[in-house]
């Protein structure tokens, strides 16, 4: 019974850390710059990265990303430190 409980206390935490990596962030697109395939956005904390609240520029995974969003937008979004930048790998517009 102990082993059973300690499994599912494990797997529990695993869900917990793969749902805190996958978390997308509120933020709101400041610029957009298709030939440069990066993105200025505010946001609001960042967990899987430990980053707080700020305006910064990302590099996005593919350029395609940018005709999904306007200036001005609220998005959603999900970031990653990839090659020693940071880089948007998801967003969505929130309706």
């Amino acid at each position: 019974m102990k082993q059973l409980f300690a499994a599912v206390l494990l797997a529990a935490s695993a869900c917990a850390a793969y749902a805190q990596e996958t978390a997308m962030t509120e933020g709101e697109v400041r610029r957009i710059d298709r030939d440069a395939q990066k993105i200025t956005l505010r946001h609001g904390p960042i967990k899987n990265l430990g980053m707080p609240s700020m305006t910064m520029v990302f590099q996005v995974k593919d350029a395609a990303m940018l005709d999904k969003v306007n200036t001005g937008d609220k998005v959603r979004f999900h970031a990653e430190k990839v090659g020693g930048s940071f880089q948007v790998t998801e967003i969505e517009p929130v309706k």
